[in-house]
């Protein structure tokens, strides 16, 4: 019985720290693995950095369309800007231009 006793009492000594232990794992493997660990921190930091890349380019298209867009203002008017939009927009040439037809099945771009 004695025998008995001693590995009981040794049982309900090794529950609490078995209980602790198993709580500090838990914890530790989601500090790195969980929803919002270090895993998924370094995760969002990659896609921050490219969101910022996308939003540095959008920025940049943004700059060159308004940049070619205030040749047409009323206040001035850019002879060049204006003259390209007419060209491109009523799908006319120079007679000075140099004119490179496309078979239909050819794409330029």
């Amino acid at each position: 019985m004695s025998f008995g006793r001693a590995l009981r009492r040794k049982a309900r000594a090794a529950i609490a720290p078995c209980i602790f232990l198993s709580l500090v794992a838990y914890f530790l493997w989601n500090a790195t693995h969980g929803d919002r660990g270090l895993i998924a921190y370094a995760e969002r930091q990659s896609l921050l950095k490219q969101a910022q890349a996308d939003l540095a380019k959008a920025q940049a298209e943004l700059d060159a369309s308004e940049h070619r867009v205030s040749g047409l203002r009323s206040n001035h008017i850019d002879p060049d800007t204006l003259d390209e939009r007419t060209r491109a927009m009523l799908n006319l040439a120079d007679p000075a231009d140099i004119i490179v037809p496309y078979p239909p099945k050819d794409k330029l771009f």
